[in-house]
């Protein structure tokens, strides 16, 4: 189904922002199985309607989430994908407010989009988002060391590298080591 651009939180050149709906599922999911040899084993997005429903349940109503779909503008590419094909998403989660005013960001770009950009602009605009509107001060990624594109990709966006943590997260049935990589407000202003 194609995402008209009125429904974009905010615009780059080739790419919108927008907030998961449940009516986004079947594409969702289907792009996820398409993806599979891309995203593991550092990352593991619903592969299934049902599951796609209960992650984007936790993305939209817990207000310590906010999840957005990186969707292709319509016309950019023509053909199958473009016309708001979604090209990948990055989650903003463990938002805390008060004097933190900080979340942690995870990101997956699906197999098309792959290597054209479009998560580097989705990513740029997911960050201005956070710092304008959701008054956001620091966002934080971590990335397992072995993960040379996601790495990239923080950097090019302007995170840095804060430091290493041991055993941080488990995932695919282990306890992964992961950098830790920041931005803030101040360093996106500077940079």
């Amino acid at each position: 189904m194609p995402h008209t651009a009125s429904r974009y939180l905010a615009e780059g050149p080739r790419v919108g922002i927008r907030h998961f709906s449940y009516e986004d599922g079947a594409e969702f999911s289907a792009r996820a199985r398409e993806s599979k040899e891309l995203h593991q084993p550092w990352l593991f997005p619903p592969d299934s309607p049902s599951a796609y429903a209960a992650y984007a349940s936790r993305l939209i109503e817990d207000p310590t989430k906010a999840g957005f779909l990186v969707c292709e503008k319509e016309g950019e590419t023509g053909g199958e994908h473009g016309d708001g094909a979604i090209a990948g998403f990055v989650n903003i989660n463990n938002i805390v407010e008060g004097g933190f005013q900080c979340g942690a960001l995870g990101y997956g770009v699906f197999a098309h989009a792959a290597g054209r950009g479009l998560m580097r602009e989705g990513l740029n605009l997911v960050v201005d988002h956070a710092f304008g509107p959701m008054r956001l001060h620091r966002l934080e990624i971590n990335v397992q060391p072995q993960n040379a594109a996601s790495i990239a990709l923080a950097r090019s966006c302007g995170f840095r590298l804060e430091g290493f943590s041991p055993k941080m997260i488990y995932i695919d049935g282990d306890w992964r080591d992961h950098e830790r990589w920041a931005i803030t407000v101040e360093m996106r202003a500077s940079g």
